[in-house]
């Protein structure tokens, strides 16, 4: 079971894992950093610790793209945040400090990734000013996470419980002044019920209320105006005027008391911010469902034979582990023995069990569907494709969309002038009716918060990244939605992007006397020993053909020109280019065309020509991205013929053939010049450049390298359609984006004014504004289920 991470009093510093003495202090070695490391965790008072190079490989990578050679990147949990406004907080403590280059704080997961220069600065010293500021950084493990989260769930429900239970004994002694005419109550009697009004609210603001003070009270002091400060502006002048009513009732602040209103609003904010944080961990667990995938600790078979239970920070590669049915396998690595039934639906979308023989490759991450296996790792800890899915996934999700952005930008400034309104506000209505100027005041503060502003992109975002990772699609920057939902063109490369990157044998041709099945024997013999994707294509169908292979010996292959052997007789046999094959000019193929010639000393033996297969689901993407009203480009570098063909079996609009990467990226200049917003989509290996020079881009297949492409998109089981399902996926999520923007735009434009002339006390205003956030939170939260 993995055990919990100790609860930290305020006045200490975050919880780290132990270090195995054992363990050698090799960088890039463990599996921590992913968040998998289940040891006991302590605590210390030592910010040091998280200077411990051992501790750092845990949660820091320093080999990933963007980052210069003295540069590092640390994933860390903010503890202690509740709003987007604490993101601002730490980013601010953090921007600007020596030797760091980005800080970027994610409201909805509470996750910090930081980039900074190990030669300039220490973690422990960053971590104090993230302490000065009120909040502690924890490291970037899944134990922690889990168990920071149900922390904060179980304060929450708490705060919740005292704030509800409160309330409504409040109410039980308020009722009387709704339902009586003044004078009813005997005087002694009326100021018995505010003593006890008054001594059952002290729980409501000295603990259930504590968020909300903590969190003011931090920005106040760094010179800022946060989410929290009207609300706890609003909290805190309530109670102090219904104290001082109730302690002096011929006082200048009258006979009015507001406790039952006080005691309803807080309740009704804790209970929104409650469901808040529910919807949240839903959304950020939508991502961590993927990350958290791999065993505690596996079985590594001895030297001496047996096994032994390590952990999978003691994995090196060539250990041989076993991996029980049901259990997802550790590493990266090569089946010895039997056939497994694996589910791969983390690195390729598809439901569907994939039968994998003994001699080819596993994948951590993926799951063991059938009995035992015996597997050889070839890649362990942060060299894995499923560490790099996870890095991928944790930098995607703590950056800030531009929308997200700008709302923030808008809802800084709207705070001051909320204050500036509950201020006009009790100063008017005091010359109105100054029994009511506090309440008024009051509402204005609670009802204008901008949380629902500020939640609305961030979370629409997060929502849909966490529902394309489930099919297989890896989103690297969230604001490519915003780029993705706006294109009016899609341009595709052709090989490994439309087509397979296998070859297909499409027709043999033989000289008289020689018949296709002799042919394909003795070039399939040629070919079984190369990798060059032609000979592995004919060495495909001859095994599958009946005669099998001819017998030959003596094999050799001169590079780029083609193999040769001596069959029975002692005479050669060649396979490859028609010079080496000795083959006449009459006998050649027009160019364009793919072929490979078998030959022998009196001249041309065959020959073989191949074709790209098709994706499947090729054609249908294409007409799909047409309902959708977008135009389609073929980019190819391949032969006009070949690009030609290729273009009209799946139906695209333009092609452009024998195109150099110069070519290509010339092209997209020239389609975005004539103003059309371009996605590109390639197999992520040789058409960089091109991808990132695209408004947004798409990288198709198993061969990507994840930490290096520079896809905004990365396809892992290349189905084509799923581009379209990511288009469609991206232009809901900008809807819901907007709709969340009107929709709290809306709340405030409506409920200020009710708010400025009274007639939304401060009860309903908390309940109004935590239903705004909870509306935009629900909406949101809706495109997860697409």
């Amino acid at each position: 079971m993995p055990q919990a991470a100790s609860v930290l009093p305020a006045s200490r510093v975050p919880a780290v894992p132990t270090v195995d003495p054992a363990t050698p202090a090799r960088a890039g070695a463990g599996m921590e950093w992913l968040g998998l490391h289940r040891g006991p965790l302590t605590v210390t008072d030592d910010f040091a610790v998280l200077d411990d190079p051992v501790e750092q490989d845990t949660f820091t990578r320093s080999d990933l793209q963007g980052l210069a050679p003295d540069e590092a990147e640390s994933v860390l949990v903010v503890q202690g945040m509740y709003c987007a406004a604490c993101a601002d907080t730490v980013e601010a403590a953090l921007q600007g400090q020596r030797g760091v280059r980005r800080a970027q704080v994610h409201a909805a997961t509470r996750r910090l990734t930081l980039q900074w220069q190990p030669s300039q600065t220490r973690l422990s010293d960053l971590a104090r000013k993230v302490g000065d500021v009120g909040y502690r950084l924890l490291p970037m493990q899944q134990a922690l996470s889990v168990s920071e989260r149900l922390r904060e769930t179980r304060q929450a429900l708490w705060r919740l419980f005292v704030a509800g239970f409160c309330m409504m004994q409040v109410m039980m002694y308020a009722w009387p002044a709704y339902v009586t005419t003044p004078g009813d109550i005997p005087p002694d009697i009326e100021q018995l019920l505010r003593w006890a009004s008054w001594v059952i609210s002290l729980p409501v603001v000295f603990f259930a209320s504590g968020p909300f003070f903590a969190s003011a009270w931090r920005d106040l002091r760094h010179g800022r105006v946060g989410m929290d400060t009207p609300v706890s502006i609003g909290i805190l002048v309530t109670f102090l005027v219904s104290s001082a009513a109730t302690f002096d009732p011929a006082g200048p602040w009258g006979t009015e008391v507001w406790f039952d209103s006080l005691t309803m609003f807080v309740f009704f904010l804790l209970g929104g911010r409650y469901l808040e944080h529910k919807a949240r961990d839903r959304t950020a667990g939508a991502l961590d469902s993927l990350m958290n995938r791999l065993p505690e600790v596996c079985d590594r078979q001895k030297a001496e034979g047996g096994y032994e239970s390590v952990s999978l920070r003691r994995l090196k590669v060539g250990d041989t582990v076993r991996v029980q049915a049901g259990q997802a396998f550790p590493a990266d690595g090569e089946l010895l023995d039997g056939v497994a039934q694996v589910d791969e639906a983390l690195l390729t979308g598809e439901s569907h069990p994939v039968a994998i023989k003994a001699g080819q490759g596993v994948v951590a991450g993926s799951f063991n569907l059938g009995g035992p296996v015996r597997v050889r790792l070839n890649r362990v800890g942060p060299d894995t494709r499923f560490a790099q899915i996870v890095q991928l996934m944790e930098r995607a999700s703590t950056e800030r969309p531009r929308l997200a952005v700008l709302a923030d930008r808008v809802a800084a400034p709207f705070l001051l002038l909320v204050l500036l309104a509950a201020v006009l506000a009790f100063a008017g209505w005091w010359q109105v009716d100054h029994t009511q100027a506090l309440a008024v005041a009051v509402a204005v503060l609670i009802v204008t918060c901008p949380c629902a502003l500020s939640l609305a992109t961030p979370a629409a975002m997060l929502a849909s990244a966490g529902a394309l990772a489930r099919r297989g699609v890896l989103v690297r920057r969230l604001q490519a939605f915003e780029a993705l939902a706006g294109i009016d063109a899609v341009v595709f490369d052709k090989t490994g992007t439309l087509t397979h990157d296998r070859l297909q044998l499409r027709r043999v041709s033989t000289r008289e006397g020689v018949s296709e099945a002799q042919a394909l024997a003795l070039a399939g013999a040629l070919a079984e020993g190369s990798l060059h994707p032609v000979s592995r294509a004919i060495a495909e169908q001859a095994r599958k053909a009946p005669s099998g292979l001819a017998p030959l010996a003596g094999h050799t292959e001169r590079a780029g020109h083609g193999m040769q052997a001596l069959q029975d007789d002692g005479a050669w046999v060649r396979l490859g280019s028609a010079a080496f094959c000795g083959v006449e000019a009459q006998r050649l193929m027009p160019d364009g065309v793919p072929v490979v010639y078998l030959g022998d000393a009196r001249g041309w033996l065959a020959s073989f020509e191949l074709q790209e297969s098709l994706r499947e689901d090729a054609h249908e993407a294409v007409c799909a991205l047409r309902e959708l009203g977008v135009r389609t480009w073929l980019l190819s570098g391949d032969h006009e013929a070949a690009a030609r063909q290729g273009g009209l079996a799946v139906g695209v609009d333009h092609v452009v053939a024998s195109a150099s990467p110069e070519q290509k990226l010339a092209e997209i200049a020239a389609m975005q010049a004539r103003g059309l917003q371009v996605a590109m989509v390639g197999d992520g290996l040789n058409d960089g450049p091109v991808l990132a020079r695209a408004n947004t881009s798409f990288a198709l297949g198993h061969a990507a390298p994840l930490a290096q492409a520079q896809s905004d998109f990365i396809v892992q089981g290349g189905q084509v359609m799923d581009v379209v399902r990511t288009l469609v996926q991206a232009r809901a999520t900008l809807r819901t984006v907007r709709q969340n923007l009107v929709w709290a735009a809306a709340y405030n434009l409506v409920c200020v004014p009710l708010a400025l002339m009274g007639f939304m006390p401060p009860w309903l205003a908390g309940l109004g504004m935590a239903a705004s956030s909870l509306l935009v939170i629900g909406n949101a939260l809706r495109l997860a289920r697409r």
